[in-house]
């Protein structure tokens, strides 16, 4: 019954902050100043970041809902805070204040707080790890997509 909590309680939180994200975005990724800017050739199609996250969120709220049943530590609860403030952040960073080195450093602290957590838990998670591999993977993508916009802008 304790699982089934965690899990509501982090799909709330992992929908709510994809929610603040894409409202403190507005209409970033339609605005003149994005769709102006030089892409990377891998930037997927716009509607791939949608089903991406939803996907992404999904999979980590299974992964921190297992994580703080395991591991219910102050040190579990501090970096997902983190991570929150970082996912969250970027988007302002990056669409509200067009600050796209500033959001390279966002979007690779974030990265670093999930490479954390696939490392320090992988031997309690065991194979629920695989929950945040997608996370880890979308984030390099995203680094290398924001990289991109810094050196060709």
């Amino acid at each position: 019954m304790k699982l089934l909590k965690h899990i509501g309680f982090f799909l709330i939180i992992n929908f709510g902050a994809l929610a603040l994200g894409t409202w403190f975005m507005q209409n970033g990724p339609q605005s003149d100043w994005y769709l102006n800017l030089n892409k990377a050739p891998w930037t997927p199609p716009g509607w791939v970041f949608g089903v991406a996250w939803t996907s992404i969120m999904f999979f980590f709220s299974m992964y921190m809902a297992y994580l703080i049943t395991i591991i219910p530590s102050t040190k579990v609860k501090i970096l997902f805070t983190i991570q929150f403030l970082l996912n969250v952040g970027w988007n302002v960073v990056f669409f509200n204040q067009h600050l796209i080195g500033l959001g390279l450093l966002v979007i690779l602290a974030l990265t670093m707080i999930v490479t954390v957590f696939l490392y320090d838990y992988k031997k309690p998670m065991a194979l629920k790890s695989w929950l945040i591999l997608p996370y880890f993977l979308w984030l390099c993508i995203a680094c290398s997509l924001n990289l991109y916009i810094l050196l060709y802008n």
